[in-house]
């Protein structure tokens, strides 16, 4: 579990997944239009905007938590299934309206901490755009940040031979316990694909 600095608003959840098999060979029917244990409203969206302001970072335009832009796509009809480690993902923070990262494990390199990044920039997709990190509060590894609330690094992506996973919930103490909850939603659906959880 990554070492979490200390922050005035952060209350973030984590977990470990250890899949029964590489994640193209693990399936999971997700349903973002099925009842959910959670909802999202305009109160969670600022608290979680507060959250990333935190640092001195703008989250609005393309720099919007990764929430916001699932509550977007999936009104646009533009939603769908990628991997049953992203699925799940996805359809907990577009209910619950927190940012969450998934990372394959087995893509960092040495230890794990959460933290608000001074100045810095990493790619974000295959087609290497890059994110301006300064001021927003990032998973990092020993190579450097690899995660964050609004896009996760391309380096620690999760591929089709993925088998071990961390995910983090970007959660905020202004609304207290919604992360805890997140996270027990997303471990009970993987934990049904047979993944061990920890």
């Amino acid at each position: 579990m990554p070492d979490i600095s200390p922050h005035p608003l952060l209350e973030a959840a984590t977990f470990t997944v250890e899949l029964p098999a590489s994640l193209s060979r693990v399936e999971l029917g997700v349903d973002f239009d099925g009842p959910a244990p959670l909802s999202t409203d305009d109160e969670v969206k600022g608290a979680v905007r507060r959250l990333l302001r935190k640092g001195g970072f703008k989250p609005s335009g393309r720099n919007k938590p990764a929430s916001e832009y699932l509550i977007k796509a999936h009104a646009g009809g533009f939603l769908g299934p990628i991997n049953v480690a992203v699925d799940v993902c996805n359809l907990v923070s577009l209910h619950s309206g927190l940012p969450i990262s998934v990372v394959d494990i087995d893509r960092t390199q040495g230890g794990l901490s959460v933290r608000i990044v001074e100045a810095g920039s990493y790619v974000f997709n295959a087609a290497g755009q890059e994110l301006k990190l300064d001021g927003l509060l990032c998973l990092h590894d020993e190579a450097g940040p690899c995660a964050n609330a609004v896009k996760d690094s391309q380096r620690t992506k999760t591929h089709d031979d993925t088998r071990r996973l961390l995910y983090v919930v970007w959660g905020t103490n202004e609304l207290p316990g919604r992360s805890a909850l997140a996270g027990s939603w997303a471990s009970e659906l993987l934990a049904s694909t047979g993944a061990r959880i920890g």
